[in-house]
């Protein structure tokens, strides 16, 4: 089959490039969320290809018999059964690298923002304090003399880095194994980590390896003069106990693009005055987006033609050649 006679089903909403693109190159069959009971066994027979930025469990993979990829829209795909889906052959790809720069330049501006409170500051003079009442107030964070740790130095940690390291900080790292492309300090493990360093950058994936990862005891180790950044996924954040870490002064401040049950954020930490929040933009500019988009068409479009899939999720990388 070649990529032009695929069908390709969109379950729910994704990127307008995406749409269409897949409506333009291919058979698109789209239904309003990853419902299997939305169509009929005729039609899921006929499904070659899911394009997705949703939940995608094992029983939705089952219930296509003729199904041969997945491509995720996002770096981050633990919302797909990656595993499950390489026991029945399926290719799982995702989207890296196209948006590495942008969550890393996006990751330190968050920091800037949290240390040096320039939201805060630009909302000021807005509101015409500077004219009424004088100068804004000196801020008690500063990114100066601060030791960075980064918990996850993948692709997008290793970009973070590169730009921190440019600022004169020292890097430290924690990741299951050693990078031996880097000099940087690893420790292996969080905790370890969090106790030589005061400024932590969390950008691991989601999952159940690293769901609430960054605890209270972790929190404790950061200390009190301990920034929190958090671009990665919600999950890896326990919130309830960064939330009593932050009014408790446990830790500084917190700078979070993130959160667990988006796009809903604690009222708690809302009320905060020691954090900086974004409703999750790391990667949200048109270039960025666009190139996500075509990576995941061109993934489809790969894989459906007989090639190798571009950008193969882990757990599928050895199924890097379509089943003949």
């Amino acid at each position: 089959m070649s990529a032009a006679g695929s069908t390709v089903l969109i379950p729910g909403g994704i990127h307008a490039r995406v749409r269409e693109r897949i409506e333009a190159e291919f058979d698109a069959v789209s239904i309003a969320a990853a419902d299997a009971a939305l169509m009929t066994p005729e039609a899921r027979a006929k499904i070659s290809g899911i394009a997705c930025a949703t939940v995608i469990t094992s029983d939705f993979i089952d219930a296509f018999p003729n199904l041969s990829i997945i491509a995720s829209f996002g770096v981050g795909y633990d919302a797909v059964d990656a595993k499950h889906a390489a026991t029945r052959g399926i290719m799982v790809t995702n989207t890296p690298d196209v948006l590495s720069d942008e969550v890393a330049d996006t990751t330190v501006g968050l920091l800037l923002n949290t240390l040096r409170e320039f939201p805060k500051a630009e909302a000021y003079l807005r509101a015409g304090r500077w004219v009424a009442e004088g100068s804004y107030p000196l801020t008690s964070l500063t990114l100066r003399g601060r030791t960075v740790g980064i918990f996850g130095l993948g692709r997008i940690g290793l970009a973070i880095a590169r730009r921190l390291e440019a600022f004169g900080l020292p890097i430290n790292y924690h990741t299951r194994t050693k990078r031996n492309d880097v000099d940087y300090p690893w420790h292996d493990n969080l905790a370890g980590l969090a106790s030589v360093v005061d400024t932590l950058i969390v950008v691991v994936p989601g999952g159940a390896a690293t769901e609430k990862a960054v605890n209270a005891d972790i929190l404790a180790a950061l200390g009190p003069k301990g920034v929190l950044i958090s671009v990665g996924r919600g999950s890896t954040i326990d919130e309830p106990a960064l939330i009593a870490a932050l009014a408790d002064h446990k830790i500084a401040a917190a700078g979070l693009d993130v959160f667990a049950d988006e796009p809903n954020v604690p009222q708690a930490l809302m009320e905060l005055p020691n954090v900086s929040l974004l409703p999750h933009v790391a990667s949200a500019s048109v270039s960025t987006r666009n190139a996500m988009a075509d990576l995941v068409v061109d993934n489809l479009a790969a894989w459906l033609d007989g090639r190798p899939a571009i950008t193969a999720v882990p757990e599928c990388a050895g199924l890097d050649r379509k089943p003949a």
